[in-house]
């Protein structure tokens, strides 16, 4: 479901929802709605319908329930599938479980938060408000649990290996565009993503990457 959109509220930070349940969507939709700020641009009851959201209004934010009914597309498919249809959004993790086996699986599909449902408004507030300035957001319990996990190497999208491996080959932002037949502000938010994901600076050092790799 697609809402429409308020030209006044073109800068707030557009979420969509993801959620099977419809209370819930309904609790998150009346009380994130009425943040100053913030703006709920639309909300799926589903992976797939999640994902058709995403890749046609290219939300902010995605609140993701990782327990979708469909089984087949639940919430850790749907959140590699964002990162792949829409690379700039950030991808909070909503639910109930705080099994280390969900959070890391959900870390490596490439969510950048992940928050417990008993948290309360507050929390989610605070962890949109972090990961839209490009940092991570974790419930304190998940956060403890982490710190007892082994690290979490951080995994390449296939069209962010793309995007590396014609980068490290010299092409421009303008020609990776051209050849992946996508916009140039898509091929720059895959830059950011990699730079962030390997800790690399600047290009030379994404370059001396994937010849460390092999890749070129």
């Amino acid at each position: 479901m697609e809402y429409t959109h308020n030209p006044a509220e073109a800068e707030a930070i557009r979420i969509i929802l993801v959620d099977d349940h419809p209370l819930v969507r309904d609790g998150l939709r009346g009380g994130l709605g009425s943040v100053p700020g913030f703006q709920i641009i639309g909300e799926a009851g589903g992976g797939e319908e999640g994902a058709a959201l995403a890749e046609r209004l290219r939300p902010d934010v995605a609140l993701v329930d990782i327990s979708l009914k469909d089984k087949e597309f639940g919430g850790i498919r749907l959140t590699a599938r964002l990162r792949e249809l829409s690379p700039g959004t950030k991808i909070v993790i909503l639910t109930m479980h705080d099994d280390s086996e969900y959070v890391i699986s959900a870390m490596r599909a490439g969510a950048h938060g992940y928050v417990l449902k008993d948290a309360g408004l507050p929390e989610i507030i605070a962890a949109i408000d972090a990961v839209t300035k490009g940092g991570a957001y974790y419930s304190a319990s998940i956060a403890r649990l982490l710190i007892h996990e082994p690290a979490v190497e951080q995994t390449l999208t296939q069209r962010e290996h793309e995007v590396l491996v014609l980068l490290a080959k010299g092409y421009s932002n303008k020609r990776i565009a051209q050849e992946l037949d996508v916009g140039v502000r898509t091929v720059e938010t895959h830059r950011l993503n990699l730079r962030r994901k390997l800790d690399i600076d600047t290009p030379a050092g994404l370059v001396k990457y994937a010849i460390d790799k092999g890749w070129i």
